[in-house]
């Protein structure tokens, strides 16, 4: 049986690398961006050349008022939704001293990563548990926060705060949703390479190779998604609110 999951912030990064783990992992993909339908076109052909089906969806997390209408949409396309990966996201404005945070700067982590994405998830939900039972572990919803969800970057504070948020809502939604079989999970990652985290490479660089990481380099988009592919893949029936690290050692508290 065919089953479906919707990527949010599905056109570049983690997002994009997900919704190829999905696919080669049997799923069809309901992706989902933000005014980027150039590279959002390119993914369904990519996805499609896999045998899998992929249609793009136009939407801002953030708006709560459109997000009925893009689910709908997905539901009467593939009939259901199994799996949710929470991936859109946005970074702060500007990194700076957190006396001159911008409410605009605030407003915007919090509206999109956390406002937004409870949201989303709470319709998602509501359609999961008035499906029929399929099993434990055949649904499930995975929120990717942020290593910056445990540990505080003082210059983009409202970007911590979002994701810490974020963290305790995965866990909120475990707690509701395990006696119906669905598994909410957390992906924490680190230090990984996307177009968010380019402006400060050359910084982390340096500090990666004096030892920042355990595991010397970089992480990348696939790193994510393989540990996503798992969580959706229905292999963790047990496993219940637990955050993974994707951090190559990060998090590891040394002396």
């Amino acid at each position: 049986m065919t089953r479906t999951a919707v990527v949010t912030g599905a056109s570049r990064g983690i997002g994009r690398a997900a919704a190829f783990a999905l696919a080669a992992e049997g799923f069809d993909i309901a992706a989902i961006a933000l005014d980027d339908q150039a590279r959002l076109h390119t993914l369904v052909a990519e996805v499609e050349a896999l045998g899998r089906v992929c249609v793009p969806f136009d939407l801002d997390i953030g708006d709560i008022d459109k997000h009925a209408n893009v689910l709908d949409a997905i539901i009467e396309r593939f009939g259901a939704i199994d799996c949710l990966v929470n991936n859109a996201g946005v970074s702060v404005l500007s990194r700076g001293d957190l006396l001159d945070v911008s409410a605009q700067s605030y407003d915007r982590c919090l509206d999109i990563n956390t406002r937004g994405t409870f949201f989303l998830t709470q319709a998602v939900a509501r359609h999961m548990t008035a499906q029929a039972p399929a099993g434990e572990g055949a649904r499930s919803i995975v929120f990717v926060t942020s290593s910056n969800a445990v540990v505080a970057t003082i210059e983009r504070g409202e970007y911590c705060m979002s994701k810490s948020a974020l963290s305790m809502a995965a866990r909120l939604f475990a707690l509701r949703l395990a006696p119906h079989g669905i598994g909410v999970f957390e992906v924490q990652p680190g230090l990984i390479l996307t177009e968010m985290t380019a402006p400060s490479k050359a910084r982390y660089d340096t500090l990666i190779a004096e030892g920042m990481t355990a595991t010397p380099r970089w992480g990348q988009p696939e790193d994510v998604a393989r540990v996503i592919r798992t969580m959706a893949a229905g292999l963790l029936p047990y496993t219940v609110a637990q955050e993974v690290r994707v951090d190559g050692g990060l998090m590891i508290q040394r002396f």
